[in-house]
């Protein structure tokens, strides 16, 4: 979506508000934004629901992200304004009307196939590092803390503020982005396959995972969002 100001769009709705509205069943908000997978089980199948989607009332330039796959189409949906990111009433609506173009076609929706991915450095002064990583990644600039793909592509890199340097423990962990209802099943896949679970003690926004030689990982929710 171009960036603007948002006198001139609705409401903006906090994750609750969007998570239990009518309508939202097929998505989940994730860190990145309400996203929904509809399965179609071919490129060609894919292919139509995205020519149902670009015709839609509500797309732009920026609005929505859609990535078609062999076996099915993810969509993602944000505003982005200069004074803003996140949910608006503009955007609850576009998602039914996608919902409902998935479900014109016969494509069901399975919210269970939809996360967002994380990479999150540790940094004493983020003036410092934040410009080489933005170099070496080509990517750009979204406020002090975060680095995203101008192409969509990879992964954004967040930067979480250090007061003080943690020795003997790694300064790069994986943030994993999951539906709310689907992140103990997550949980407990991790730890059966040899990981374990360092704490807790902030869920249900994120757990701290650990592999077997303790590089960490957060398995994270926006169910706290309000």
């Amino acid at each position: 979506m171009p960036r603007g100001t948002l006198a001139a769009m609705t409401e903006r709705y906090t994750v609750r508000q969007f998570s239990e509205s009518e309508g939202a069943d097929d998505w989940r908000v994730l860190g990145d934004g309400a996203c929904a997978y509809f399965r179609t089980g071919s490129i060609a199948a894919g292919a139509r629901l995205l020519d149902a989607i670009a015709a839609l009332d509500g797309t732009g330039p920026r609005r929505p992200d859609v990535d078609v796959r062999s076996d099915g189409v993810t969509v993602r949906i944000i505003t982005m304004t200069d004074d803003y990111y996140g949910l608006t009433k503009e955007d609850l609506e576009l998602a039914r009307r996608i919902s409902a173009a998935a479900r014109g076609l016969g494509f069901a929706a399975d919210p269970s196939a939809v996360q967002t991915i994380q990479v999150s450095i540790d940094a004493l002064v983020h003036a410092d590092v934040v410009p080489f990583w933005r170099a070496v990644l080509g990517y750009e600039q979204r406020g002090p803390d975060d680095l995203v793909d101008r192409y969509g592509r990879g992964s954004p890199f967040w930067f979480q503020q250090m007061d003080e340097p943690r020795p003997q423990r790694s300064r790069t962990h994986v943030d994993v982005w999951v539906p709310h209802d689907q992140a103990e099943a997550r949980i407990a896949a991790a730890i059966a396959a040899g990981g374990r679970l360092v704490t807790d003690a902030h869920a249900p926004e994120w757990w701290v995972l650990a592999d077997p030689e303790g590089n960490e990982v957060c398995v994270a929710t926006t169910l706290s969002r309000g």
